[in-house]
């Protein structure tokens, strides 16, 4: 097991400087499993490898989520964060961007980290820090698997409510050199697993009312039963002619004995209790999203405010049709009820669906197609920007410049929540198109280029390229406002999922 390396923390690898001015921090330590034996099997590769995820993945999560890198050690890093919420966030990109690095790679030969997270009192200098905390958040890391995120007590406490994912208690752990025992959660960083919990707790419930019931009915047969034969013994109560009896294989052969009764009445035999037909199962009813036709045309795709968003470019789209609104819980929930869908989402039906991975989005529209026999799919980049433009070429669709309350964004005023809020929240664009631009992002169907330059002019999908990621469209309610603009960009790995991210779909030509 691979293990944090000097960090002068505390009593174990030094004293910190006297007379330091002390803060409250989150503290975030991630390590390599079996580093030592990847480093044996290749040496050279091992250590390129770990330096590509440290400037592909790690770098730039912790500075996505408003965290401080304060050293890396050869297998591990330590970052420091102000916002609890925005350190387990972090540590669940990381740990799902490796996920999708590991996918295609043998299990011996995966580099995968295990995270500690801990709240504490510490003191920080340019490239080091020191105190228990650290200790604490290395000590909690250490007891985790590969893959796993651990985290301390006071940080389950601050994000139980605000991160969405599960959490499994473990108890208090005693971990070394720490006196006290360590309360620890494991992140359950998966979205579903909140719903699989759920659905347990249901089964319980389904199980113990389906045998109420069964006993219920039972007892009903036997009164109906016991009544039934009641009434035929009164009504038989003189001798009658028995019939002949078919001799079972245990007795032997009787004969028919015959005996007179005066005025015998008809013996009434017990109706047979047959049950009702079941009635014909319909077909499920499919929630399709609703639909807005949009009529093709050319138009200027891309800007120059980035450069990921050149070259400007003229584009011709077909007509086509393009979902109102981002797909909602409710419209997904319908998918992974068929288990045609990786998860199942939880939050309010009417707001849209999130930690969707682009290869979620594709099972979905999929699904939609194959239920409907209509050919859903995703749209295209520069069907998405036509869309949002809503045949405008102006820097946000309403305009030049920046107006509060069109979008759910972290600068949008009043709008922005720790939640996306429910769809159509919003006025639409000229096209009649809801939250294109802010609530959340949107997967469409391009791989990933970091310019215009080559694209597809007429609209179709950009497929060749790095199809390891995939382009998102629109900025969400945690992104600032120039991620809401028509024109801007962003790429994410195609099997990762991610809090922001969802879906839209379109339809044609």
């Amino acid at each position: 097991m691979g293990e944090i390396r000097n960090f002068r923390s505390g009593n174990e690898g030094g004293s910190p400087p006297s007379g330091m001015p002390r803060r409250l921090a989150v503290i975030m330590v991630g390590d390599i499993a079996s580093y030592s034996r990847l480093m044996q099997i290749d040496e050279e590769g091992t250590h390129n490898r770990v330096k590509r995820i440290e400037r592909d993945i790690v770098e730039p999560s912790i500075a996505e989520h408003h965290g401080r890198l304060i050293k890396t050690t050869g297998d591990g890093f330590i970052a420091i964060f102000d916002s609890p919420v925005e350190a387990v966030r972090c540590s669940i990109v990381i740990q799902q961007n490796l996920v999708g690095r590991n996918a295609s790679l043998p299990r011996h030969s995966r580099i995968e980290y295990r995270i500690g997270v801990n709240l504490g009192d510490v003191i920080v200098e340019a490239d080091d820090i020191y105190g228990d905390g650290v200790n604490i958040a290395t000590r909690i890391q250490g007891i985790a698997g590969p893959g796993q995120i651990y985290i301390a007590a006071a940080i389950y406490e601050q994000v139980r409510h605000k991160v969405v994912c599960g959490y499994e208690s473990l108890g208090d752990r005693k971990v070394k050199n720490i006196i006290e025992p360590v309360r620890v959660y494991r992140v359950l960083a998966d979205v579903d697993a909140v719903g699989r919990r759920r659905g347990r707790r249901e089964n319980v419930l389904i199980f113990l009312l389906g045998l109420t019931l069964t006993v219920i009915v039972a007892d009903v047969l036997w009164y109906l039963l016991s009544r039934q034969h009641g009434t035929a013994g009164q009504q038989a109560s003189a001798p009658v002619i028995a019939p002949a009896a078919s001799p079972s294989p245990q007795a032997a052969p009787t004969e028919d004995v015959t005996q007179t009764a005066p005025s015998p009445q008809p013996v009434t035999p017990a109706p047979a209790i047959v049950p009702s037909p079941a009635p014909p199962q319909s077909a499920a009813v499919v929630r399709e999203p609703e639909m807005v036709a949009v009529r093709g045309g050319s138009f200027a795709m891309g800007s120059n405010d980035d450069p990921s968003e050149r070259p400007v470019h003229q584009v011709t789209v077909k007509p086509f049709a393009i979902g109102k609104y981002p797909v909602t819980i409710r419209e997904w929930n319908e998918c992974a009820a068929a288990k045609a869908c990786g998860f199942t989402a939880v939050g309010q039906d009417d707001a849209p669906v999130t930690n969707v991975s682009w290869a979620d989005a594709q099972q979905y529209v999929a699904w939609l197609a194959e239920v409907t026999q209509q050919p859903y799919r995703l749209p295209s980049e520069a069907e998405w920007e036509y869309a949002a433009r809503g045949g405008t070429q102006t820097k946000y669709w309403w305009g030049d410049r920046w107006q509060p309350g069109m979008t759910a964004c972290k600068e949008c005023g009043d709008t922005a929540t720790e939640q996306p809020l429910k769809v159509g929240s919003f006025q639409p664009n000229p096209f009649g198109l809801y939250d294109m631009g802010g609530g959340v992002d949107q997967w469409v169907g391009d791989c990933w280029h970091k310019s215009y330059q080559g694209a597809p002019t007429d609209g179709s999908s950009w497929t060749g390229g790095d199809c390891a990621s995939h382009v998102i469209r629109s900025g969400s309610w945690k992104n600032d406002a120039r991620y809401v603009r028509p024109s801007n960009r962003d790429s994410y790995d195609t099997g990762v999922r991610y809090p922001t991210h969802g879906l839209r779909v379109a339809l044609g030509p």
